[in-house]
């Protein structure tokens, strides 16, 4: 039996292949620092994109995508900004925030959206 680290780890990958299909590069995958973590970090095109991975087995707790709150967001923003400070050396570059939310077998790409 898998762990829930173990399949969250499965369906990062998941939508890592499904990104690099639509054409993105994945640069890193589960970004961490003091701060949280980013699950996927991408290129597309001269775009970073900072994409939060949600998978929900059944919609009992509603859907994936509900769960990228505004904490969750702000949480995201901060990593990525770290990021863009220490691995690009400037925050003046063009991003991106997107959620890939897997709900059972369907696959929704959110893209740009939330903004900083």
């Amino acid at each position: 039996m898998l762990n829930k680290r173990e399949i969250g780890g499965a369906y990062e990958k998941l939508a890592g292949k499904f990104l690099e299909k639509k054409g993105l590069k994945i640069l890193q995958y589960n970004f961490r620092c003091r701060t949280g973590e980013i699950d996927l970090i991408a290129k597309d095109g001269a775009y970073y994109v900072f994409v939060e991975v949600k998978y929900r087995h059944t919609k009992d707790q509603g859907w994936a995508v509900e769960a990228v709150n505004k904490n969750k967001q702000q949480k995201i923003l901060r990593v990525a900004q770290y990021y863009l400070i220490t691995n690009v050396h400037s925050v003046d570059v063009p991003c991106r925030f997107d959620v890939l939310a897997i709900d059972g077998e369907e696959i929704t790409w959110y893209q740009d959206a939330f903004q900083l």
